[in-house]
């Protein structure tokens, strides 16, 4: 899982950062982002290029003034929450 604010439709520059400097060879990533206004937008396939050909995506998901069940629900089929 990887979160993040929405910027302008896009993930703020050290999540691309945190994402060149790891190797996720093999793994899956389930982005998921908050914004006060705008939707996921081109983020989650913005940060592929960060990433080996290898890694697993998962479809983003944005959560927006939710509560604690409602996240669950939403990232639910997450392993381990």
């Amino acid at each position: 899982k990887i979160g993040y604010p929405i910027w302008w439709g896009l993930a703020p520059r050290i999540i691309e950062t945190f994402l060149e400097s790891y190797d996720f060879s093999g793994k899956t990533i389930i982005p998921f982002c908050t914004s006060g206004g705008s939707g996921i937008g081109r983020s989650d396939k913005e940060l592929h290029k960060n990433v080996s050909d290898d890694v697993i995506w998962e479809k983003g998901v944005q959560i927006n003034r939710a509560d604690e069940k409602t996240i669950r629900k939403q990232l639910g089929s997450v392993s381990g929450l």
